[in-house]
C-alpha cells in the first residue's frame, strides 16, 4: 500500500501553518553568535541530557492508561507539547509551528484464538477486522506475498502464513482475496507474533479477523496439516478505532539560507504496546539536544527539525508534511536526516546504504556522499559501522520520493544479530538488536546509553557540516521527481515483516 493513498482516503487537514522564509542577513538578533564550529557542537551533547530526555518520556508515557505514546493518545499530546515547550525555551531561535491532521487510531483490541476448542495463545494485531470466525486451518504457500500462494482450497477456511519478505496487511488482505474467512500469522523467529497491519483500505482487499503465532505453534500446525491432519481454528478478535488529530512539531533556524534548508527528523509516536523510549524515544531526543545546542551558534544554511506523527502506522506524519508542501518549497529541502532507533540494546552503528553498493537500493544524488560522511565520521572516531538497507522503510521515504539526497544512522530494530556483527559491535549473537522492539519493555532500562551518545554526537557533526556548507555535494537536482529511483515497497518498521 502507498501510504500517499492511506493519506488521501483518511488525513484531513486542521492547520498547516507550515511557511518557509529566505533569510537576508539574520535580522532576528543572531548575528553576535559564533559560527556553529563541528567540534563544539559535538562536546554539546552528552549522555546525562540524554537520558534526561528519555526518562521525561518514559514518565509521560506511564502516566496515561495506555502506558503509550502512541498517536492520537494523551501520552502523545503530552510528547508533543514537551517538546514544544523545550523549543520555545531557546529564546526565539527557532520558528516553532504545529501542522496536524487526523488518521483512524488503533486504541486497543482483544483477540483469543481456540485451536480444536482448546484456548491457545496468541498475539493481537492492529487494525485487525473485528470479527468471530471458525473454520479449518489452510497452510498458505511460501510467505504469502503474493496472490499466487494462497490456493483454492482455502476459500471460507482460516489462512496460516509464516512471517517475511512483506507486511502483515498485505498477508491478511491477500488472504481475505482468496476467499479465507481470518488468518493466522506465525513468526519466523522465537516469540510470540505482534505488530500492526496497518491503516486499513488496501488495494489488495480488506483485512480479516486476524492473531499472531509464535514459530513453533506455527510449525507445529503446519507439519499436523502437510501429514494429512485437520486443525481447526476459532478466531475472536474486537477492534477499538477511532479517528484522532495529531500534530507534526517544527523548529526552523530564524536565519540562514532558506532556499537551502537542511531538514532533519525522528518520530514522536510509539505503538500501543509500550512507552517506545528507543523507537524512537531515541530519536526524538537526540535531535532535540543537538537542537538545543545548536541555538548557540549562527548557521550559513537554515536548518529544519521536524517531530513527526503517525510513522508506526506508516509514515503518516512526514508524508503529510511534504505533501503540504509545494513544488517551490519542496525544491528548497536540500537534504534530509532521519533517526529512528539510535540507542538499540543490542546494537549494531548501521548507516543507510545512500550509494548501493551494499544492497543495491541507490538514493537521489547526495545521499552517497551523506553515507561517506557518516562512515568517514565514525571511522575517525574509532567505531566500527555497517550498512543498513535504504528501503524508504521510515520517514525519509517521502523525502526520497520527491528526489531529496537522504542519510542517517540507525542501531536496528527486529532483525536477528549475527556472529560477525558481535566481533565489530560486541552484543549477544542470535537475538534481535532490540529484543523489545514495539514491546511494553521499551523503556528507558532498554537503551544503550554508549550508542545513544555515539549517534547524537554523530547528528551534531553532520548538522555542523551542513548548516555551514553544502560543497561537499553535487549541484542540486533540477526536478523533485524522483523519476528513476521507484517507490519501495513495505514502508513504516511496523508495516515492513
Amino acid at each position: 500500500m502507498k501510504v500517499s493513498s492511506a493519506i488521501g482516503a483518511f488525513l484531513a487537514v486542521a492547520s498547516a501553518a507550515v511557511v518557509d522564509r529566505k533569510a537576508r542577513g539574520d535580522g532576528h538578533g543572531h548575528d553576535h553568535l559564533p559560527m556553529v564550529d563541528s567540534r563544539k557542537l559535538q562536546n554539546a551533547i552528552k549522555s546525562k541530557a540524554l537520558l534526561g530526555g528519555a526518562k521525561v518520556l518514559e514518565k509521560i508515557a506511564f502516566s496515561t492508561p495506555g502506558r503509550n505514546r502512541q498517536m492520537g493518545t494523551l501520552g502523545h499530546n503530552l510528547t508533543t507539547d514537551f517538546l514544544v515547550k523545550e523549543l520555545k525555551k531557546l529564546g526565539g531561535y527557532y520558528k516553532v509551528e504545529t501542522q496536524t491532521f487526523w488518521a483512524p487510531t488503533f486504541l486497543n483490541g482483544t483477540g483469543t484464538l481456540l485451536i480444536d476448542g482448546v484456548k491457545t495463545d496468541s498475539g493481537m494485531f492492529d487494525y485487525t477486522t473485528t470479527g468471530n470466525v471458525t473454520a479449518p486451518i489452510v497452510v498458505v504457500n511460501n510467505l504469502g506475498c503474493t496472490s499466487s500462494d494462497y490456493p483454492s482450497t482455502l476459500s471460507g477456511n482460516i489462512a496460516l502464513v509464516k512471517r517475511g519478505s512483506c507486511e502483515f496487511g498485505l498477508k491478511s488482505a491477500l488472504a481475505g482475496a482468496a476467499g479465507a474467512k481470518g488468518a493466522l500469522i506465525y513468526n519466523n523467529i522465537q516469540g510470540r507474533l505482534e505488530g500492526t497491519l496497518g491503516l486499513p483500505g488496501r488495494p489488495e482487499g480488506e483485512y480479516l479477523p486476524t492473531l499472531g503465532l509464535s514459530n513453533t505453534q506455527g510449525l507445529d500446525f503446519v507439519t499436523q496439516i502437510t501429514g494429512g491432519a485437520t486443525v481447526t481454528a476459532t478466531i475472536d478478535v474486537a477492534s477499538d478505532i477511532q479517528n484522532r488529530s495529531t500534530v507534526n512539531i517544527l523548529a526552523t533556524t530564524t536565519h540562514g539560507n532558506s532556499d537551502e534548508v537542511l531538514v532533519l527528523g525522528a518520530h514522536t509516536d510509539s505503538v500501543y504496546r509500550g512507552p517506545g523510549i528507543n523507537d524512537d524515544g531515541s530519536g526524538t531526543i537526540g535531535i532535540l539536544e543537538v537542537a538545543k545546542a545548536l541555538s548557540k551558534y549562527k548557521v550559513n544554511n537554515a536548518v529544519r527539525f521536524g517531530w513527526w506523527s503517525g510513522e508506526e502506522i506508516g509514515l503518516l506524519g512526514s508524508e503529510f508534511y511534504v505533501a503540504s508542501l509545494s513544488a517551490e518549497e519542496q525544491a528548497k529541502i536540500r537534504l534530509y536526516l532521519n533517526f529512528d532507533m539510535i540507542a538499540s540494546p543490542n546494537y549494531i552503528l548501521g548507516i543507510y546504504d545512500g550509494d548501493g553498493s551494499a544492497y543495491n537500493n541507490t538514493g537521489p544524488a547526495g545521499s552517497a556522499q551523506l553515507e561517506h560522511f557518516y562512515q568517514n565520521w565514525f571511522k575517525s572516531n574509532g567505531h566500527n559501522y555497517t550498512s543498513v538497507d535504504f528501503t524508504g522503510r521510515s520517514d525519509y521515504g517521502p523525502f526520497l520520493d520527491i528526489n531529496v539526497p537522504c542519510g542517517g544512522t540507525e542501531t536496528g530494530a527486529e532483525v536477528i544479530k549475527t556472529e560477525a556483527e558481535v566481533a565489530m559491535f560486541g552484543g549477544t549473537a542470535g537475538i534481535p538488536y532490540d529484543p523489545n522492539y514495539h514491546q511494553a519493555g521499551d523503556g528507558v532500562g532498554n537503551l544503550a546509553m554508549d550508542a545513544f551518545e555515539i549517534n547524537a554526537k554523530a547528528i551534531a557533526a553532520s548538522v555542523a557540516e551542513y548548516a555551514v556548507s553544502y560543497k561537499s555535494l553535487p549541484p542540486k537536482a533540477k526536478s523533485n521527481k524522483r523519476g528513476v529511483f521507484p517507490r519501495r515497497t513495505g514502508k513504516g518498521k511496523t508495516l515492513r515483516i
